[in-house]
């Protein structure tokens, strides 16, 4: 809680009711911004309850199996997932005081929700009965002899004899089917709307995390769960962590209906942190976001240490103490890309090979060109390397750019673009780039990563900027740096992928000459 960094409006949005998908991608923070709703919306007497889709259930076994019908593996997910909401539920219900909620009516409607779960499954196929009779038969006998002497003589004879017979029916009942899953959205909507007064609650959050773990082709499937269960309780907000090239929340029915979510209607998109980070988006709200990130994380860590007499009184402090120059830092949130997890990892890389000495250039560029290639591309298919290599060949041999222009959703209809796009080789720069010389058609800025020229700095094949371009109010074409939402030509920013596939088979990545 202590290192969380708000940057612009993005707390505010967070902290709203409306229900949320909050977008980024892996390593920009969704997670940390998550926990720390949380713990701020639990502060003002609301009820948080945290998802982490990469828990639920058996993901990689269950909800991969192609055996079984789609239906029946999202049915599952969604009972898993109102399993995970359940169990902390009840933990709040259990230590609720009694003049704040009703713990006794919360704890009922939680066992009901617990039973409509594990009543949710139903065999279908053939039932067989068998019975089997059997007879068991008993006997026993035994006899007494005993005399007896008195006054006057006498015999007595005592005798027993016995036997039974007992009768024992076996039935076995077998079926023979397959386990199906089935949810009563009616019935656990309702159950929830009765649930949060009972809890002693203005307001439950619902923070589901990771939602692109789940399997592209039952995501649909948990957004109908949620828009059909969650989102029309009053009392009741959700918000989705989610990385957005590979999230699918909506699929169109043959009816003109919708199973899923209706992004913009039913939940709002209107949180992305790369919007927030991305130094090509805003240079100025980036070094002010990483700069105060690192002082939090150092500040921390030293309070920890019982070294606070040691730390700097101020971010500003920390750039100066740090860094050799300004200049430094400012590459730093460069190679960082706006992404929080990799800047941490570059720093610690830098830090590591400057030893006692401040940090300079020649550091940066050495550990995010070790870190490019450690996290980055080793993770990379054969597929998506060879992609990866000939837009560099393209865009920084050919051009002397480190940016380019899709039309859009030509970056869905490649999925390698979206894979080099999760191993954070690529980035979203901007959304919606339009020009005077494609009437009609709209563009998305995509940025190579800081790692694929870094080893070109200082030379002739450097980058000259983001892309080569013709300004509203420029008669020549000329490099820019921060995109732009209009302008007068974007041809030679253009990058066709249709050529890609008529490439040759072999092609070497002009960045790596350098290393």
């Amino acid at each position: 809680m202590e290192t969380f960094v708000d940057v612009g409006s993005l707390l505010t949005l967070l902290t709203s009711t409306d229900h949320q998908i909050l977008y980024g991608r892996r390593g920009t923070g969704k997670t940390h911004a998550l926990q720390y709703l949380a713990d701020e919306v639990r502060k003002r007497g609301d009820l948080a309850v945290y998802i982490d889709m990469r828990t639920i259930g058996s993901t990689g076994g269950i909800y991969n199996d192609p055996s079984l019908p789609i239906t029946e593996r999202g049915t599952r997910l969604l009972l898993d997932t109102l399993g995970a909401m359940h169990d902390p539920l009840v933990d709040r219900a259990l230590t609720l005081e009694d003049e704040v909620g009703n713990a006794t009516q919360a704890l009922t409607l939680l066992d009901r929700l617990a039973e409509d779960i594990a009543k949710s499954v139903r065999v279908v196929g053939s039932v067989h009965t068998d019975e089997t009779d059997s007879k068991t038969v008993s006997e026993e006998s035994g006899g007494k002899v005993g005399l007896e002497v008195s006054a006057t003589p006498s015999l007595k004879l005592e005798g027993t004899d016995g036997s039974g017979s007992a009768h024992t029916v076996a039935r076995r009942t077998q079926r023979e089917g397959i386990e199906l899953h089935r949810v009563h959205f009616g019935a656990v909507s309702g159950m929830l709307r009765d649930l949060v007064p009972a809890l002693g609650a203005t307001r439950l959050w619902i923070l589901v995390d990771e939602w692109s773990s789940i399997p592209q082709d039952l995501q649909p499937l948990l957004a109908d769960l949620v828009r059909r269960a969650l989102l029309p309780v009053q009392g009741i907000t959700v918000k989705i962590g989610a990385i957005e090239q590979r999230s699918d929340f909506r699929v169109p029915l043959p009816n003109g209906d919708h199973l899923g979510i209706e992004v913009g209607a039913d939940a709002a998109a209107d949180i992305n942190l790369d919007d927030f980070m991305v130094f090509g988006n805003n240079a100025d709200q980036a070094k002010e976001f990483f700069q105060n990130l690192v002082f939090k994380h150092v500040l921390a860590a030293l309070i920890e240490d019982g070294l606070e007499d040691a730390a700097p009184s101020s971010s500003q402090q920390l750039v100066q103490r740090a860094f050799t120059q300004r200049a430094v830092f400012d590459e730093f949130v460069r190679a960082a890309e706006g992404v929080p997890r990799d800047a941490i990892n570059i720093l610690e890389l830098a830090a590591s090979r400057a030893g006692d000495d401040p940090i300079a250039i020649a550091h940066i560029r050495s550990s995010a060109r070790a870190w490019y290639q450690r996290d980055k591309e080793a993770a990379l298919s054969d597929e998506a390397h060879q992609l990866l290599n000939w837009i560099m060949s393209v865009v920084i041999g050919d051009r002397q750019a480190r940016a380019f222009m899709l039309r859009q959703g030509e970056d869905r209809r490649h999925p390698l673009i979206g894979v080099l796009y999760d191993a954070r080789v690529l980035h979203l720069l901007r959304r919606g780039i339009a020009a005077r010389d494609q009437p009609g058609v709209r563009f998305n800025g995509w940025g190579l990563d800081y790692g694929c020229y870094v080893d070109l700095a200082n030379t002739v094949k450097s980058p000259k900027g983001l892309f080569e371009v013709q300004q509203e109010d420029a008669d020549d074409e000329d490099y820019v740096d921060v995109p732009s939402d209009d302008y007068r030509s974007i041809r030679r920013a253009i990058l066709d992928l249709g050529a890609f596939e008529k490439r040759q088979p072999e092609l070497t990545p002009v960045a790596n000459e350098g290393g």
